[in-house]
């Protein structure tokens, strides 16, 4: 007989709020995983190669680096994060709106989900793809995320070639990103000429304690200060950028495992929440297609299957953990010169 599997979590609602900015998904992870799923052809019809782009300037605006793809390359291609969802979803059968409130591991009876309306469901096998604050994840560990130090303050640029070319031409077709003492901007270009600008810098996790996040203009000037002195190019994105969201950064411990408990299991940043350096969607999704292939593919038990696939999980998932941790305090740290090492590592590598 076959199991019966619930996925918890795999994204919002379409419109439930904005998907987010851009994604890169790397050759041997996220695009394994559309092409195990038959999307690889789709995706490369909808991604952005040119995106790959990336100018480093310092914070008087001189041009650090300005590296561009060669043609042909598609070792990480850029897709917009809605894009990406309806590309994922388009053909699965999804119910939303069916928010978890706990996840109860059983006996043979199978695994007891407690939905927000006061339903209740059991299961042979719950999946945890919900995200940093997971609903599943106290089932099998007790670990919850810690803050980084450092806080991401987003905003966007719309119709941005139209509206803005001197911006646009600042930004280029991928990233530009300046670095200064303990905090950075970074724009990145999206589909249709919208721009996120990202405003990163280290302080405590109650830094505006005097500051409404709601307060538009409050917020901007506030940034404004922050990054005072910066050449006034790269200031322009914010004067120019919409509404501000926090974003404090949050990881779970770089060695985050558990104890295995039949019938639960848990991926992407529900199992290892890591800083956003380009990993946790491409991690996400290739853990789901190798989960999926296994149990479709393995051996009738499904234990077997899933204890499997957290030892790979885990090892892997540690090492992307090590590299990203280690780039966040090289991409915001007290000297500037680490970042731009760093990306010439990269770039060697």
């Amino acid at each position: 007989m076959r199991p019966r599997i619930a996925v918890v979590g795999s994204g919002p609602a379409p419109d439930a709020r904005p998907p987010g900015g851009t994604l890169d998904l790397h050759e041997g992870l996220g695009q394994s995983a559309l092409d195990k799923a038959g999307l690889l052809a789709e995706f490369q019809a909808l991604s952005r190669p040119e995106g790959q782009a990336m100018r480093i300037l310092d914070t008087a605006g001189t041009v650090l680096r300005d590296w561009r793809p060669r043609p042909g390359d598609t070792a990480n291609p850029e897709i917009d994060r809605g894009q990406l969802r309806d590309l994922l979803l388009g053909p699965l059968d999804v119910q939303w709106g069916r928010g978890v409130t706990q996840v109860v591991p059983g006996d043979r009876g199978g695994v007891l989900v407690h939905f927000e309306d006061g339903r209740q469901e059991r299961f042979d096998l719950v999946v945890g793809a919900d995200g940093a604050w997971s609903r599943v994840r106290p089932a099998v560990s007790s670990v919850t995320p810690h803050y980084t130090g450092v806080t991401l303050v987003e905003t966007s640029v719309d119709d941005i070639d139209t509206r803005h070319p001197d911006l646009a031409r600042l930004t280029g077709d991928g990233s530009v990103a300046v670095y200064g003492v303990n905090r950075a901007l970074v724009a990145q270009r999206n589909g249709g000429g919208h721009v996120k600008v990202y405003a990163q810098f280290r302080v405590p996790l109650v830094w505006h304690t005097n500051l409404d996040p709601a307060d538009v203009e409050a917020v901007r000037s506030s940034l404004l200060a922050r990054f005072d002195g910066w050449a006034a190019p790269v200031l322009e994105l914010l004067r120019h950028g919409g509404a501000f969201v926090h974003r404090p950064l949050h990881v779970l411990p770089v060695s985050h495992t558990w104890t295995h408990v039949v019938g639960v299991t848990l991926l992407g940043d529900a199992a290892h929440l890591m800083p956003p350096l380009g990993a946790g969607a491409n991690l996400a999704m290739l853990e789901g297609a190798e989960l999926a292939e296994s149990i479709a593919t393995g051996p009738g038990d499904v234990d077997q299957v899933v204890r499997a696939f957290e030892e790979r999980m885990w090892a892997r998932a540690g090492t992307w953990a090590e590299i990203t941790t280690a780039g966040l305090e090289r991409l915001v740290s007290p000297n500037p010169a680490e970042a731009l090492a760093l990306f010439d590592e990269v770039q060697a590598s």
